[in-house]
């Protein structure tokens, strides 16, 4: 996966963003203008806006997409909510330094694997970002600590450790994520705030469907992790 996306911290972008899919599948990006003997396509474009000063949008315009997506996935609206509240801060136009674009801040190369076509586009955006937090969890099974670190720093990075990496940028991430999830407020900046994993419990239904909660009260046939 290339990404051709060069953006400094505070200054005003006014470029289209291009994507294009070579023979091999592999999906490239640049704000560039293509050259006419390639065939990329628009995915999005960037208006006179300083990404440092990201003004939030009204989380309702996303509560329905939320609800079906979070539906879809088996996973609460109020974790959905919270990853794109710390990520985003509901700026569905909001693109990093590193390049993750969008609602839920999706790498290139993981939208490309979740199947999203366009990043930019809050249905999408929202879609690609709920369907990774569920192969997260699966992945650490069902440990939700864990699987926002390697939603922040990546799977790998996770798995090497073993537990939540000892990089302060996805440490705070996890409290915050957590501190929204759960309505509490637990130091940010405190290691042993997120040593402990979220007891996050599994929910399995008739049809072989499974959910995971923090809150088990309301499910029958609910297992501890």
């Amino acid at each position: 996966m290339v990404l051709a996306i060069c953006m400094a911290g505070g200054i005003s972008a006014y470029a289209d963003i291009y994507k294009y899919v070579d023979e091999d599948g592999i999906a490239y990006f640049t704000n560039a203008t293509p050259s006419s003997d390639v065939d990329y396509k628009k995915v999005m474009s960037i208006g006179r806006k300083k990404q440092s000063h990201r003004a939030a949008a009204n989380p309702a315009d996303y509560h329905r997409i939320i609800a079906d997506k979070s539906q879809k996935y088996n996973i609460e609206p109020s974790l959905v909510n919270a990853v794109i509240k710390v990520e985003s801060n509901f700026d569905s136009t909001a693109i990093s330094r590193k390049g993750a674009m969008g609602l839920m801040q999706l790498m290139p190369f993981t939208a490309d694997d979740m199947d999203v076509r366009n990043p930019m586009d809050p249905e999408e955006n929202i879609e690609g970002g709920t369907r990774y937090l569920k192969y997260l969890l699966d992945k650490f099974g069902g440990n939700l600590t864990l699987a926002l670190a390697a939603y922040n720093a990546g799977p790998d990075t996770v798995r090497k450790f073993g537990y939540v990496p000892p990089i302060q940028e996805t440490r705070q991430y996890v409290n915050k994520v957590l501190s929204l999830y759960n309505g509490k407020n637990p130091a940010p900046s405190s290691p042993e705030a997120v040593s402990k994993p979220q007891v996050v419990y599994k929910v399995t239904y008739d049809d072989g469907t499974v959910l995971y909660t923090n809150t088990p009260f309301a499910y029958p046939n609910i297992s501890k992790f």
